[in-house]
């Protein structure tokens, strides 16, 4: 009798368990998550996006051990000189044509997604990027950098993470602010695996990913970088990317002037950098259409050069962290690493040219080492009695290199010194920094990313107020012409001869101009085609898309400033 009522018991727990399982999920899905179960989501995807970046990094390794015939690759490069002339050459092809079937399987225009396209789904798509591209671009860029491409691992991993979080959001029904601030936990979680640097990666998502530094994002945010670089450490140990010479100190405040000037050179190296990767896309697509060769044998094309570049130099192989290391601790004399940061910038520009995979955070900070090096061993050279180490050059001319190219001084810095571990020498870090992301952004829109996006239209660098009115598709707003309150036909008729008027697909990035420029109170929607020319279907009216702008400028404010 006792068991039969214990077992009842058990029985009854059971069931109530599941009902406030069932109606716990229910609230979830419907009415989003409250503030205990967004801060324990995003525990749990910090962790899953941590995990995503070591297996990134640790597949990476596998491949590169593999396919380069070592056991530490750490010391890629010095191993590839061993290597014979035609390894070197062919091994780059081999993954350049894997990465291009692979892409033009899965991705619609055969382009790795990256940071830019994370930027983009935070800004325009509620916090999701897509996802079947998005994987299909983690494998290729994991492929082009284990077999001798020349980028980062960074931005795949951050896109990677980005994947995670748009399929959490799906799966909880997320809104637009939600889903935004999950992506920031993850993208915060993946930076922090990828560096150990958990503190860069909580500001590197809000600085350059979500783009404001709201108080509501900012605790889950953190709680997922400190779960990402957890597990980062159990994998890899709590130990820094770099280790940095005793004798990098700053020589007092006299020295100072000498960063300023440091900071102007890397603001320009950085652009050079940007701008070569850019010219390298717009030459390899001319390329492309003159020779008409297919689309998936463009990066096995870029594999051929950098395996060709890789035989005389193989400094250009992978991410270029042993180069990075020799730059810091003062192993190069001045023209090689002069050299070397020119050759990195070639690679790099046929590497995301041929559309091979990567991110340009790495070789950013590769280029931004040796350019720091070359500085400070010219400058301590001519005043030898007024100057610190050459190395202290090395480390504020990588922080100031990357955080030109991606627009983010203060992340950057934080990344500088979390990787190196080096806290003494803040002052002239930061000094090149801002020196060289101030002359860096008047010449580029801003970052490397925004300028992705802005040559595929996407004006984000220009703040809401411009790339929310490409939000809003005409055809949303319009009022068709059975509406109660529809524009009058004759008066529409009047405004198509005189070529007012808009097309359905359009946006308010088209509408709101012409409504400036004419003074109508609507603007006919037309579709094209008709033997009889332009069918009318409805109007636009200047005040239903001041309306409709109003509210996101609204929405926008609040998310920023709640």
């Amino acid at each position: 009798m006792t068991q039969s009522r214990d077992r009842s018991f058990f029985a009854r727990l059971r069931r109530q368990a599941a009902i406030r399982l069932r109606g716990g999920w229910w609230l979830l899905r419907n009415r989003g998550p409250s503030q205990f179960q967004f801060w324990l989501i995003a525990l749990l995807l910090g962790s899953a996006a941590g995990y995503a970046a070591v297996l990134f990094r640790k597949g990476i390794a596998l491949l590169e051990g593999l396919v380069y015939q070592t056991d530490n690759v750490a010391r890629l490069h010095s191993q590839a000189e061993y290597l014979p002339w035609f390894w070197v050459l062919l091994v780059p092809v081999a993954g350049g044509l894997v990465v291009g079937v692979l892409l033009h399987h899965f991705t619609p225009e055969g382009r790795v997604r990256s940071v830019a396209d994370v930027i983009e789904g935070a800004a325009l798509h509620e916090g999701r990027v897509e996802r079947r591209a998005g994987l299909a671009s983690a494998a290729a860029s994991l492929i082009t950098l284990g077999t001798g491409g020349s980028s980062g691992r960074e931005g795949p991993v951050v896109h990677l993470a980005a994947v995670i979080s748009g399929w959490v959001s799906d799966r909880i029904r997320a809104d637009g602010i939600t889903g935004r601030d999950l992506l920031g936990c993850a993208v915060a979680a993946a930076v922090s695996a990828s560096f150990n640097a958990p503190i860069a990666g909580a500001l590197f998502a809000l600085e350059v990913v979500l783009r404001h530094f709201a108080i509501h994002a900012f605790a889950p945010i953190v709680i997922a970088s400190v779960a990402g670089t957890v597990i980062s450490r159990l994998h890899f140990g709590d130990v820094t990317e770099f280790a940095l010479p005793a004798t990098s100190v700053l020589a007092f405040y006299v020295e100072l002037p000498a960063f300023l000037i440091l900071g102007l050179v890397c603001g320009l190296v950085a652009t050079v950098m940007m701008m070569a990767v850019f010219v390298a896309e717009d030459v390899a697509g001319h390329v492309q259409m003159r020779l008409r060769l297919p689309g998936w044998l463009r990066p096995a094309a870029a594999g051929l050069m950098l395996g060709a570049l890789a035989i005389w130099f193989p400094h250009i192989i992978g991410v270029g962290y042993e180069t990075t290391s020799a730059a810091l601790t003062g192993r190069l004399v001045w023209h090689e690493a002069l050299v070397f940061a020119a050759l990195k910038v070639l690679a790099v520009a046929i590497t995301l040219g041929g559309r091979m995979g990567g991110g340009v955070f790495s070789p950013s900070l590769m280029v931004g080492a040796l350019t720091g090096l070359t500085f400070g061993l010219l400058a301590t050279a001519v005043l030898p009695d007024y100057s610190g180490a050459a190395t202290l050059y090395a480390l504020a001319g990588m922080g100031a290199v990357a955080g030109a190219v991606l627009g983010a001084p203060i992340s950057t810095t934080l990344i500088v010194f979390e990787l190196t571990g080096d806290w003494q020498t803040g002052l002239a870090v930061m000094v090149a920094v801002s020196t060289s992301v101030a002359l860096s952004a008047r010449l580029v829109r801003r970052s490397f990313f925004l300028t992705q996006l802005r040559r595929r239209g996407i004006r984000l660098a220009a703040g809401p107020q411009a790339y929310l009115l490409g939000m809003f598709t005409v055809s949303r707003l319009m009022r068709p012409t059975d509406h109660p309150r529809a524009a009058p036909p004759d008066a529409c008729r009047d405004l198509i001869e005189d070529g007012l008027y808009v097309e359905p697909g359009a946006t308010l990035e088209t509408a709101m101009p012409i409504f400036e420029r004419a003074g109508v109170p609507f603007l006919p929607v037309v579709t094209r085609g008709g033997k009889d020319g332009p069918d009318l279907v409805g109007a636009l009216f200047h005040v239903d898309a001041l309306k409709a702008y109003n509210r996101a400028l609204a929405a926008v404010s609040k998310e920023e400033h709640g």
